[in-house]
């Protein structure tokens, strides 16, 4: 085995992906920029979920809304449902896995919020219980997924974002779903500060 034609060959396909992302994301991608300007302006917050590195996207997206992503300004109003362990774990022990982001959604959520929901396959259960509470709780959605969307993709209005990533392959999807939060982040502050460039 060449592990260097190995490891050559995972930036080739990850810019290819990339490359095939751009074309067929780009205007949802600028739709869920103005979604999510939108909610913000209009005092509503950005609910984020996720399950492994799915949750750790969700997570690192909330913290560029709250804190900072390129340059200062106000803190956005953001929450990532997948850090609080307690309520996890309650929920997952006394109800099931499945309703972890259900039941914060129905806790949290208010007509006006938007769910970011996250999931490489498109058929997580409780995600897809999530996207289910958000829209009784009548929130929109932008969904990252891949794989063709799986599940998510029967359970979307035509008012939801549905970033799909035209790939079969776990890690490609979560590269690019980085770079989309990132773009959305990019977006949001273009919007509220000005295009510097």
């Amino acid at each position: 085995m060449d592990m260097t034609s190995r490891m050559t060959s995972h930036f080739d396909d990850a810019v290819d992906t990339f490359k095939a992302s751009a074309r067929e994301l780009a205007p949802a991608l600028a739709a869920g920029v103005d979604l999510l300007f939108g909610a913000l302006t209009n005092n509503a917050r950005i609910l984020a979920c996720g399950n492994g590195g799915s949750a750790a996207d969700a997570q690192h997206f909330v913290a560029e809304l709250v804190g900072r992503f390129e340059r200062d300004r106000l803190p956005l109003a953001g929450i990532a449902l997948n850090t609080d362990t307690s309520i996890m774990t309650a929920v997952g022990n006394d109800y099931s896995f499945a309703s972890i982001f259900e039941r914060q959604v129905n806790a949290l959520g208010q007509p006006g919020d938007v769910l970011v929901a996250i999931s490489t396959s498109g058929n997580s259960p409780n995600i897809i219980k999530a996207i289910e509470a958000a829209h009784e709780r009548e929130m929109q959605i932008i969904a990252l997924s891949g794989k063709g969307g799986g599940q998510i993709n029967s359970l979307l209005y035509e008012t939801d974002i549905h970033l799909c990533v035209p790939h079969d392959r776990t890690m490609r999807i979560q590269e690019v779903h980085i770079l989309l939060l990132h773009a959305l982040c990019d977006g949001i502050d273009a919007l509220l500060l000005g295009d510097p460039l």
